[in-house]
């Protein structure tokens, strides 16, 4: 199950999950005039000879919530389970620190941006636990990034929300592990995405980046979902409470 799948990180983890057998299902939050092209990549996703299930609802509203589990536990049926999480919700508020009151945030962009793409993370997790959904060795994912720890201009509320979101992943990590759950979170490098794109000042970021990396270049949304498969695999099963940098060595420059 991926929460934010139609684009970025989310849309290539589904490709590259799909494409080693696994059966997806994407939460998505899309316009009308955005579907012509998503339901073109999801159409490479059906072609890998899997089951897909789409649905086009408010991860984050509660009486959505209610309706997505009932339409997966009609799809996975008595015996299907759910292997992995991967929280790919991308709702952040880029307002500055500084300026007049509409201008700059405010209690609520914080908050709003806390739920989207950090506390979601939990409710998630707990919502499938109590459904008793997830497989015996369950994976939970989440992509975090640098500024969690490093300060960006615009990136206030979007930092406060990363930092928490690994906090959350750890706890899930170290709380639901009797349970067989792991939980993990991916440090993505800088990637040309649509939510990179809205970043202000992002083709800066993108040129000191590729300066910065080792490889010179920056991370593709392949690379990051390359991570995802492996930490999908059994073999990556005592790997629990991490925050794993995919960034080809970016964070050492």
């Amino acid at each position: 199950m991926i929460l934010g799948g139609s684009s970025g990180l989310g849309l290539a983890s589904a490709k590259k999950l799909a494409s080693e057998g696994m059966n997806i299902c994407v939460i998505h939050r899309s316009s009308r005039t955005e579907m012509e092209v998503i339901n073109k990549e999801f159409s490479v996703v059906k072609n890998q000879n899997i089951q897909l299930l789409s649905l086009n609802k408010d991860a984050l509203n509660v009486q959505h919530q209610h309706d997505i589990l009932r339409e997966v536990k009609t799809a996975l049926g008595s015996e299907g389970k759910i292997r992995c999480l991967l929280h790919s919700i991308a709702k952040g508020n880029l307002k500055p620190m500084l300026g007049n009151e509409n201008e700059s945030l405010s209690a609520d962009d914080f908050a709003i941006t806390l739920h989207a793409m950090a506390s979601s993370l939990y409710d998630w997790t707990k919502l499938i636990f109590n459904e008793n959904l997830f497989a015996e060795d369950a994976r939970i994912l989440a992509f975090t990034s640098e500024g969690s720890t490093k300060p960006i201009k615009n990136y206030g509320a979007v930092s406060a929300a990363k930092a928490a979101l690994e906090a959350i992943s750890r706890n899930i990590a170290l709380e639901f592990a009797p349970f067989g759950l792991r939980s993990n979170c991916i440090q993505a490098g800088v990637t040309d995405t649509r939510s990179l794109q809205i970043i202000p000042g992002s083709g800066e970021i993108k040129e000191h980046t590729k300066k910065r990396n080792p490889f010179k270049r920056l991370t593709t949304p392949e690379d990051v979902a390359n991570v995802v498969s492996l930490l999908c695999t059994d073999e990556a099963a005592w790997m629990n409470g991490c925050t794993i940098p995919v960034d080809g060595g970016e964070h050492l420059g």
